[in-house]
């Protein structure tokens, strides 16, 4: 089991038929990460170099997964374009061009008790976040951290509109909010921050926010 209370699923893709090194070391450690009890399970994917960006292509559940990779790097604020190209191709016989989509030699997704929390390699302000790192860090039985995904700050919370405790949505009920998940609410106060609303009207614990 690892150090982890989650359960911690890796589903590692690979181009097939590329197991070479530094590809097949890399697979191979995360192998011994399973076998050591340091992830809970293991999944090996493969997929081809290239993926045409169309309905008939025979290889949608690529594309689906890139979906979801995409909207995962999208909410945590980081680029996976590269690892993951789009180029465009001209048939010589037709002239046709087509929209292909280049997969990585390697890429890993990872979730904790069956959400995504990291897919590695990815990218953000320069920095990028490397299968190898990743591996390295689940060898000891930590969950790699992603780039980027700062948390909100309290201000950036109040200007989004959104829980200054969670982050989460929330919803106007003729001017006491409420948050959708954490059951905080609250109200605005002069200067335009929140203040937590306590049933005790004699106890209100402020949670100013400057917008």
């Amino acid at each position: 089991m690892n150090a982890n209370s989650q359960e911690i699923t890796v589903v590692c893709h690979v181009r097939a038929p590329l197991l070479l090194e530094p590809v097949d070391r890399q697979v191979e450690t995360i192998r011994a990460c399973e076998a050591e009890g340091a992830i809970d399970d293991l999944l090996l994917r493969s997929w081809p170099k290239e993926v045409t960006l169309n309905e008939s292509t025979p290889h949608q559940e690529v594309l689906e997964t890139y979906d979801r990779l995409q909207s995962w790097a999208d909410r945590q604020g980081v680029d996976i374009t590269p690892p993951f190209k789009r180029r465009s191709t001209t048939s010589q016989v037709t002239g046709t061009t087509t929209e292909v989509l280049v997969t990585p030699l390697l890429c890993l997704e990872l979730y904790a008790d069956d959400e995504l929390v990291g897919v590695f390699p990815h990218s953000a302000n320069d920095k990028t976040a490397t299968t190898n790192e990743a591996i390295a860090e689940l060898r000891t039985g930590a969950l790699p951290t992603p780039l980027g995904g700062e948390p909100e700050s309290p201000i950036e919370a109040a200007a989004s509109g959104s829980c200054p405790a969670c982050g989460s949505r929330l919803i106007d009920g003729q001017g006491l909010f409420a948050c959708v998940d954490c059951e905080w609410t609250g109200t605005v106060s002069a200067s335009g921050g929140y203040v937590r609303h306590s049933p005790d009207q004699n106890e209100r614990e402020s949670i100013e926010v400057e917008q």
